[in-house]
This record gives C-alpha cells, sequence and structure tokens, in this order.
C-alpha cells in the first residue's frame, strides 16, 4: 500500500538546503539510527529528528477514514510503523518548544528510524516551523484517554466470503483481531494498511471480535454487522471507562479466559451494533508486562 499524497514542507528553494545541513548536522547528534528501530511500546524513550507534513485531510497508510479532528498526528519510518502495527497508537513528542501528543496514523516512507514525520500543527507545538527539522524525544503512551468506544468498518468488496475489518479508538497499538464462528474465534491477519483480513470469509455476521491490544488488555464487542464502508460505533471500551469490570489480578504469563461463551441471544438493536464486554480489559498495565514491551524492541 503506497503512502496516500502529501505535501512535504522541506522542499525548495535555499530553505531545502538549510534544512538538510541541518538533517547532517542531527545525523551526527543523534546517530543514524535510534537503540530501538521497531514499533514503539512500553517505557522507552526515543531519540531523534522530527520534520512536518500536511496529510490534506486523509487518513494516512493506517486506513483512518480522515485525520483526527485536532490535527495532531504523526508518520513514522517502515521499521517503526512496522506494517501498520503502530496504527492507532498515541506518541509523546517533545521538542525545543515543548510537547505534544500525536496520534500515529502514517507512514513515512523516506524516513530513516528515528526520523518522525509530525503534522503541521503538532511541529508547531514543539518548535518554530521555519526550522523545518530538530532534534526530539518520543515514546509511546500507555492507555492514553480515548477519543469513544471501539469502532468498526468493513471494507468496500467484503462479503460472506471475504472479510477485513479496520478496528478504531484502541488507544494503544493492537496484538490481535479475532471473530467468533459457532464456539471458535477465528484469528485474523493484520495487512500493512491497517485492515484485518480473514481471506475466506466468515459468514454474513452479525459479528463478534474480541481485540487485544500489546499489553494484553482485551475487549469484546458483538452485532458488528456486514455494512461495507460504514463506521460502526459501538458502545465497548478498550480500557477505563465502560470497559469491562477488572477480574483477579493478570498474572504475568497469557492467561486463557475461561471459555465464558455469551449466551447466543441476537436480540442486538437494530439501529447500531449494541455492543457488550465480555473479556478482561484491565485499566493498570503491570511492570511484566511493560517489561516486556521495553524488551520486545
Amino acid at each position: 500500500m503506497i503512502r496516500r499524497l502529501s505535501v512535504r514542507w522541506l522542499i525548495g528553494g535555499g530553505f531545502g538546503l538549510v534544512a538538510a545541513a541541518v538533517g547532517v548536522a542531527l545525523a551526527v547528534q543523534t546517530g543514524a539510527a535510534p537503540a530501538c528501530a521497531a514499533l514503539p511500546t512500553g517505557s522507552t524513550t526515543h531519540k531523534g529528528k522530527a520534520t512536518f507534513y500536511d496529510s490534506q485531510g486523509g487518513g494516512g497508510n493506517c486506513s483512518n477514514v480522515s485525520a483526527p479532528s485536532n490535527r495532531l498526528y504523526v508518520a513514522l519510518s517502515p521499521s517503526e510503523y512496522a506494517d501498520a502495527a503502530a496504527c492507532g497508537g498515541y506518541l509523546d513528542v517533545t521538542g525545543p518548544k515543548g510537547k505534544v501528543r500525536v496520534l500515529i496514523m502514517d507512514q513515512c516512507p523516506e524516513c530513516a528510524a528515528g526520523h518522525i514525520d509530525l503534522s503541521k500543527e503538532a511541529f508547531a507545538r514543539i518548535a518554530d516551523p521555519v526550522q523545518g527539522i530538530v532534534p526530539v524525544t518520543y515514546k509511546a503512551v500507555i492507555n492514553p484517554s480515548l477519543p469513544g468506544p471501539l469502532t468498526f468498518r468493513i471494507k468496500e468488496g467484503a462479503s460472506r466470503y471475504w472479510f477485513a475489518v479496520l478496528v478504531g479508538n484502541h488507544g494503544n497499538p493492537l496484538r490481535s483481531v479475532e471473530v467468533k464462528t459457532g464456539s471458535t474465534w477465528r484469528k485474523t491477519e493484520r495487512k500493512d494498511y491497517n485492515y484485518w483480513l480473514y481471506e475466506s470469509g466468515l459468514g454474513a455476521g452479525p459479528y463478534t471480535i474480541r481485540v487485544t491490544d500489546v499489553y494484553g488488555q482485551q475487549a469484546t464487542a458483538t452485532g458488528v454487522k456486514m455494512a461495507p464502508e460504514q463506521t460502526q460505533r459501538t458502545s465497548v471500551f478498550m480500557y477505563g471507562k465502560g470497559s469491562a469490570p477488572k477480574a483477579a489480578p493478570a498474572s504475568p504469563s497469557p492467561r486463557k479466559t475461561s471459555p465464558t461463551k455469551p449466551t447466543p441471544s441476537a436480540t442486538q438493536s437494530s439501529v447500531s451494533p449494541a455492543s457488550t464486554v465480555t473479556a478482561e480489559a484491565p485499566e493498570q498495565v503491570g511492570d511484566a508486562v511493560l517489561a516486556a514491551a521495553d524488551q520486545s524492541c
């Protein structure tokens, strides 16, 4: 999937030459490759550099319908974008002038690891845009405030014979998306444009979908319909407000959920998918999980 056309601001005239010179200086200062050239997770602080661009309202390689309303977003290098594994997460970025929180929604194909490409609005929060390129530090935000409950968008062209879904408002990057057929959970495959696919199809729906983030938090939504190109808003929050009540403390090792099958009552609202949470969604991320996330890069 090719990155959506966008306007880059380090081009043209003497400004481009100055930016290039500053870029060389920054490469010497911060190193050509940062310590962690993988999906930013956990509590690790990364050093690098930032430029800026304009998605022109588009939602980037992560296939968002549009840029966030606050226009605070970021594109990552291919190694940190990690074939869309970073999509939907957030970074706190600190520059010469301050700090900004940004949504990961795009890939910057020409960026080396450690080079992040901010929206022009986000860049203006941390530096003077005249500088063009600045040294920054950035780190993943764990359990950021959620913009709303989980959303699901079935891809155009999907049918009972080919399933593809985009998950929104999950806060942390996702590890897996599963769909229940009968008594079996079917694991979907994430593509580099951030849709989760099951090539042979999963029937006509409605679907029960279980979402797991990189820290092991889970939420399950029911009643998701085969309605391509419609964003279906649920009542399920990934964590925090509206999430499942906390069960017993999670052990450091992956825990299999007991087979608490939701009774197959299909009496859902016909207006929007009336969704429920059936799996654990702890508000706190344990030290052991954070340590594993830090070591993963």
